[in-house]
């Protein structure tokens, strides 16, 4: 897993683009959801983070489906199967917050109502990772529970940093951004 220093650029722009959307636009003073959603933002930046999940052969698992298949094979207990629905729920709402328009693709999969069942897979995903509360889990569960139930709210607040990149993108840079 990609692990970049806290004063990588990327970091500064996650952290700075997300706090101020989601503080300042939305109103939403979770700094742990916020920080989760930066870092999420950051990890995700290498396509190779978003695909890392392997099948059984070691291949990676590109389809959001593919992943739920394979965390349905895994024991019900341990880390490696929270792992998977941790990342499960990762991927879908970076896509359905992000890209949801890239969902369209995905219509052979999941139907006309993509979005809507990314929401409803990140949301059980999310879930079930947040169930895994023992001693080494105790400081994520309850975000991860969080992110389950706000998980709408998380989406259209990713959707918002995505324009504020794109704008920002599009403009001379004022500082607004990157401080």
């Amino acid at each position: 897993m990609w692990e970049p220093s806290p004063d990588h650029p990327l970091v500064r722009l996650f952290a700075g683009v997300t706090e101020q959307t989601f503080f300042g636009r939305l109103g939403v003073a979770d700094p742990q959801i916020v920080d989760y959603l930066s870092g999420l933002l950051t990890r995700f930046a290498h396509r190779d983070e978003i695909y890392r999940l392997r099948n059984g052969k070691g291949q990676p698992l590109t389809d959001l489906a593919l992943m739920l298949q394979e965390a349905g094979t895994l024991p019900d207990g341990g880390r490696t199967r929270r792992e998977y629905y941790r990342h499960i729920g990762d991927v879908s709402l970076f896509w359905a917050g992000l890209f949801p328009e890239t969902l369209q693709r995905s219509r052979e999969t999941w139907g006309d109502h993509a979005v809507l069942n990314y929401t409803t897979c990140g949301k059980r995903s999310y879930w079930i990772a947040s169930q895994y509360d023992g001693e080494q889990f105790s400081q994520e569960a309850p975000v991860l529970k969080r992110l389950s139930e706000q998980f709408e709210l998380c989406a259209t607040g990713l959707r918002e940093v995505r324009r504020e990149w794109e704008e920002a993108a599009d403009g001379p840079h004022n500082g607004h951004l990157i401080q």
